[in-house]
């Protein structure tokens, strides 16, 4: 699956967090642009890290944490860096620890695996 179709399945199965995710985007970078779905992903972590400081439960976002587990087990070399670097290394971004508890224990083991590796450490 190419990062394109990723991101196409990606905001068709989730459309409620697709729109946090759209505006994050325009915000940062002014438009969407499905050329540049990669860096979408990282508006996604974006808004996941603002649904976590406003403490929604994380279980509404189980679903995307192993849709993104199994495109990232399933995924090409583009599919896998896309994940690792746009989404995985933006997640928990200057979250409290008690805030991304839950989100944490939800989180795939690939997805913690990736996290650890670039960040050295659990975001607890």
């Amino acid at each position: 699956m190419p990062v394109l179709a990723l991101y196409n399945e990606t905001r068709e199965r989730f459309p409620e967090l697709t729109a946090k995710a759209d505006r994050e985007h325009v915000k940062n970078w002014g438009e969407l642009d499905p050329e540049f779905a990669c860096s979408w992903f990282e508006s996604l972590a974006k808004a996941l890290n603002v649904e976590m400081s406003r403490k929604i439960p994380a279980r509404k976002y189980a679903g995307i944490f192993r849709h993104l587990s199994s495109a990232y087990t399933n995924g090409d070399f583009e599919v896998r860096n896309c994940i690792d670097v746009s989404f995985t290394e933006n997640l928990f971004w200057q979250i409290e620890e008690e805030k991304a508890e839950l989100y944490w224990s939800l989180l795939p083991s690939n997805l913690k695996e990736l996290y650890v590796a670039f960040h050295g450490k659990v975001p607890l």
